[in-house]
């Protein structure tokens, strides 16, 4: 399974015909989120009781139009940051033995920054403020949607450093999927289990292109707003949000903006090596967001 979608997600970020064919891969796979994504998320969904199924009972009142205005920043971690992940140095005998099993081999080197990196997205993800911040209930629809944004995220920044970062999103994409495996049978889903992972994989690869293509110079003004709505916030397939629930999505709709052009302050160093931390969102106001 993994080989065969790392070849996927490689050709995703090297197609040459990208641009072109967009449009027609994302409504194929608009088609496909709609009719297939409420029985994959209802299956892997865990029984909760009702007052479980919120993750908070009660927020405080936020201005959304206020949120994440501030000016992009590299979101690299300073030298000395406790947060930092280092490779471990080795001398003398302990080195030697490493270097015979290959713990300094390029493919070892690859598959611990790869897991730098993805610790990044599950900081983020995993944690409740982003629930909170964007009023979202902690569901494996949910989750399964904002670790797709981040992972694109991440993927789309590595695709920028060439074929060295899109071997390594290569890499990142297995740990990601061997991640969300586990999640699907975490929550009760064992039997047809390869059936799911297959669905959700077709979801991901029409989720990471309409987001590709809601990126483009020539695309509408407000395409990833809408595609946002979609992938997180709908729950029927709805073209457009309420009112009451707009605000949300422009606000998701501007942290996605500001986190690309903040990774792409990010050097390659601290991305390749996963020494970076997403925009915090704990202890959001009315005001636009700080690191």
């Amino acid at each position: 399974m993994f080989p065969r979608w790392s070849r996927a997600i490689s050709k995703i970020y090297t197609d040459s015909n990208f641009q072109r064919n967009t449009g027609i891969i994302r409504k194929c796979s608009h088609t496909f989120a709609y009719q297939n994504y409420s029985n994959v998320a209802a299956a892997a969904e865990p029984n909760l009781p009702d007052s479980a199924a919120k993750t908070c009972t009660s927020r405080p009142e936020v201005n959304f139009n206020k949120m994440f205005w501030s000016k992009p920043c590299s979101l690299a971690l300073p030298p000395g940051s406790p947060q930092r992940i280092e490779d471990p140095k080795y001398e003398g005998f302990k080195r030697v033995i490493l270097k015979m099993m290959l713990f300094y081999s390029k493919q070892s080197q690859s598959i611990r920054w790869a897991n730098a990196i993805y610790s990044r997205v599950l900081y983020q993800v995993d944690r409740p403020s982003i629930y909170d911040v964007f009023s979202l209930e902690k569901t494996f629809k949910t989750t399964f949607s904002l670790l797709v944004i981040h992972m694109w995220l991440c993927l789309r920044r590595l695709k920028e450093e060439g074929n060295e970062g899109v071997e390594l999103g290569q890499y990142l994409y297995e740990i990601y999927n061997h991640d969300l495996e586990l999640r699907v049978s975490k929550a009760g889903v064992n039997l047809l289990l390869t059936k799911w992972m297959k669905d959700l994989e077709k979801i991901f690869y029409g989720n990471v292109v309409a987001y590709d293509a809601s990126m483009i110079p020539e695309g509408k003004q407000d395409q990833l707003q809408s595609v946002i709505w979609r992938n997180v916030f709908s729950d029927d397939g709805s073209s457009k949000p309420s009112d009451a629930t707009l605000p949300l999505v422009q606000a998701m709709s501007r942290y996605v903006h500001r986190e690309t052009r903040c990774l792409l302050l990010t050097d390659k160093e601290a991305i390749f090596t996963g020494n970076f931390m997403f925009t915090q969102l704990e202890n959001t106001g009315a005001d636009s967001m700080k690191r």
